[in-house]
C-alpha cells in the first residue's frame, strides 16, 4: 500500500537567477548561474550528486531535446540525466523526478532544474510550436489569453459577481503582486504599479487588461534533494521538508460530457485534494502559511484560492479585496511577486516557487520575510482551463508542522 512522501525527502540546497530579459547569457549560463547558488547552499561537492532531472518545455533551439545541456553545462560526473516536459507544470515535474528517485532509494542526492528562454523566441506571449493539431492540443481554446478569458466569464456567471467587482477584485490581484515585487531583487519586474493605471490598461481579452496577463522573460531555478539522515550527516539545520507533490492531468471530461460550466479547474481540485492528504493537512486555511500560485493572469489566481479550498466558493473576489492574500494578510499569495513580476520561463517557474517558500521557511526572505511560516504551499497550471495539468506541492520546516 503507497504511503506517500511526507517528509522522506528534504531540501538541502536552492538556487534562482535573476528573472528578465537575459540577452547577454544563454541557457547553460542561467544553468550554472542557479546551480551555483543551489551547491553552495546544500554543503555538498558536484561529485555527489547521482541523478539529475532537467525541466524545459519549449527551449527546442537552446537546450535541445535531451538532457545533455544539464550534464555538460554543470560537469556532471557520469550520472542519469533526464529531459522533462509538462506544460507550465514542468519545473515541478523536474523536482518530483528528483524527490521520487530519492524517496524510492534509487539514489541519496538528486538535482532538479528548471530552465528557459523565452524572449529568444522573438515572440509575445508563450511561443507556438507548430500549427494545426500539435498547437491545438497545446492551448485548444486560442491564445492563452482568450482561454483564461472565458474562464473570468463563467466564473462570473456561475457566482453573479458584478463585472465591476470582479474586474477591480483581479486588478487588486495585479496591484498586490508589482507591490510585493519591488522587494525582490531576482524579480523581473520591480516598479509599484496603482490600482488606476491597472483598470485603466489596454484591453487585451476582455475582461484581462495589460496587467493581469503576466509578461515573457528568461530564467532558472535549480533544487538539491537528499534525505534527512544525510541533511543531518552534511550538518544541515537549515533544510526544509517535502510533504507533498501531486500531478494532476486533465482526461478530457471538462471538454466533452457537458457537465464542466467552465468557472474552475478541477484538476487543480483533484491535486490539491491528494496533496492535502499525503502532508496530513486537514484545514489548509489554517495550517497554510504561504502560498505560491500559477498566477498567469489574474483570474486564475483568484479561482484558484477557491479550487485550493482557501477561499469559499464564490468568495475568493471578496478576501482579496479584504486583503486576506495580501503581504500582510492572513494567508500571503505571491509574496515574491508571482508570474506577475516574474514573468513565466515555463521549465523554472515551479522550482522559483519552489525557491520562494524555501526562503520563507528558512527565514532568509529579507524585507519580504513573513513571520510564523512553517508550511507553505505551490501551485502550477499548465495548458488551458479546459485541457490542463496541475502540480501542487507542499513544503514544511523541518521543526515545524
Amino acid at each position: 500500500m503507497a504511503s506517500g512522501i511526507c517528509d522522506r525527502v528534504v531540501i538541502v540546497g536552492m538556487g534562482c537567477t535573476k528573472f528578465g530579459e537575459r540577452w547577454d547569457v544563454g541557457s547553460e549560463a542561467l544553468m550554472v548561474e542557479a546551480f551555483e547558488e543551489a551547491l553552495a547552499d546544500s554543503n555538498l561537492e558536484r561529485n555527489q550528486i547521482e541523478a539529475a532531472w532537467l525541466g524545459s518545455a519549449l527551449d527546442d533551439v537552446n537546450v535541445g531535446n535531451s538532457a545533455l545541456p544539464l550534464a555538460t553545462a554543470l560537469r556532471l560526473r557520469n550520472i542519469p540525466v533526464t529531459r522533462v516536459e509538462n506544460m507550465c507544470a514542468t519545473g515541478t515535474e523536474a523536482l518530483r523526478g528528483a524527490i521520487y528517485a530519492v524517496a524510492a532509494g534509487a539514489c541519496d542526492v538528486a538535482l532538479a532544474l528548471g530552465v528557459e528562454k523565452l524572449k529568444d523566441t522573438g515572440y509575445g506571449g508563450l511561443p507556438l510550436r507548430t500549427k494545426g493539431l500539435a498547437n491545438d492540443l497545446w492551448m485548444p481554446y486560442g491564445s492563452a489569453p482568450g482561454s483564461f478569458a472565458q474562464l473570468a466569464g463563467a466564473y462570473a456567471a456561475r457566482h453573479g459577481v458584478k463585472a465591476e467587482d470582479l474586474k477591480r477584485a483581479m486588478a487588486h490581484v495585479s496591484w498586490k503582486s508589482h507591490q510585493n515585487g519591488v522587494l525582490n531583487p531576482k524579480a523581473h519586474l520591480r516598479k509599484p504599479v496603482s490600482m488606476e493605471t491597472i483598470l485603466d490598461a489596454p484591453m487585451i481579452a476582455d475582461p484581462l487588461g495589460l496587467f493581469d496577463c503576466c509578461g515573457v522573460s528568461d530564467g532558472a531555478a535549480c533544487a538539491i534533494v537528499t534525505t534527512p539522515d544525510v541533511a543531518r550527516a552534511l550538518g544541515k539545520s537549515d533544510h526544509v521538508a517535502i510533504k507533498a507533490i501531486q500531478i494532476n492531468a486533465s482526461n478530457g471530461w471538462e471538454s466533452q460530457f457537458g457537465e464542466w460550466d467552465g468557472s474552475y479547474v478541477r484538476n487543480t481540485r483533484e491535486a490539491s485534494r491528494r496533496a492535502y492528504k499525503e502532508a496530513g493537512v486537514t484545514d489548509p486555511r489554517s495550517q497554510i502559511d504561504i502560498a505560491e500560485v500559477h498566477d498567469c493572469f489574474s483570474v486564475t489566481e483568484l479561482v484558484t484560492m477557491e479550487d485550493l479550498g482557501l477561499s469559499d466558493e464564490g468568495r475568493a473576489p471578496f478576501d482579496i479585496l479584504d486583503g486576506k492574500f495580501d503581504s500582510a494578510g492572513k494567508l500571503p499569495c505571491q509574496i515574491d511577486g508571482g508570474l506577475n513580476c516574474f514573468g513565466h520561463p515555463i521549465g523554472a517557474s515551479g522550482l522559483r516557487m519552489a525557491y520562494e517558500v524555501y526562503t520563507q521557511l528558512l527565514g532568509r526572505a529579507g524585507p519580504r520575510q513573513r513571520a510564523n511560516v512553517n508550511l507553505a504551499l505551490t501551485h502550477n497550471l499548465g495548458g488551458a482551463p479546459a485541457n490542463s495539468v496541475c502540480a501542487v506541492a507542499i513544503l514544511g520546516r523541518v521543526d515545524g508542522r
